[in-house]
């Protein structure tokens, strides 16, 4: 069960903004998994959902896979199978700085899925990207193996595992 993202916010009142950070609330809310949390990956593409693919068959433990699209409109970078996937391979939710689409079919998904909006174009299948790399998104930077915290009050990111 997931922590209460106003509870985290609450209780360590003294790390906020540096350990810390509380993404812009920017994100629509997709996935059966309205609460969800875990150890970060993260991965930095543009338009391209090649290495989306390859991260999501790895094995997920729990993680979430913060992804930087780079803000793009214009096509989406997580659809129904990739999201399938993510439930199968036991990864606990997907932050997409970009677009996703099937939203009925990951709506269907046992997971958490944050993302700008829904986009009825797939994306382009070129490799590029870069895997395990900080990003800037939402307002802050985000480090490979922070910790992420998601509920319907917002995004949290920590550079350690909290509690309350």
């Amino acid at each position: 069960m997931a922590l209460a993202t106003a509870e985290l916010c609450d209780s360590n009142a003294a790390l906020l903004g540096s350990d810390l950070r509380v993404l812009q609330p920017i994100f629509q809310v997709y996935g059966q998994c309205r609460a969800f949390s875990g150890p970060i990956v993260t991965l930095k593409v543009f338009e391209d959902n090649v290495l989306v693919r390859e991260l999501l068959e790895t094995r997920g433990d729990g993680r979430v896979l913060v992804i930087d699209g780079g803000g793009s409109l214009r096509c989406a970078l997580v659809g129904g199978n990739l999201g399938q996937l993510a439930q199968n391979m036991g990864w606990a939710g997907i932050i997409v700085n970009g677009c996703i689409r099937d939203v009925d079919e990951i709506n269907s998904c046992d997971i958490g899925v944050r993302a700008l909006a829904s986009h009825p174009q797939k994306s382009y299948k070129k490799g590029l990207g870069e895997k395990h790399v900080p990003v800037h998104m939402a307002g802050t930077f985000i480090s490979n193996g922070e910790w992420l915290y998601a509920d319907s009050d917002g995004i949290l990111v920590s550079k350690t595992e909290l509690s309350v």
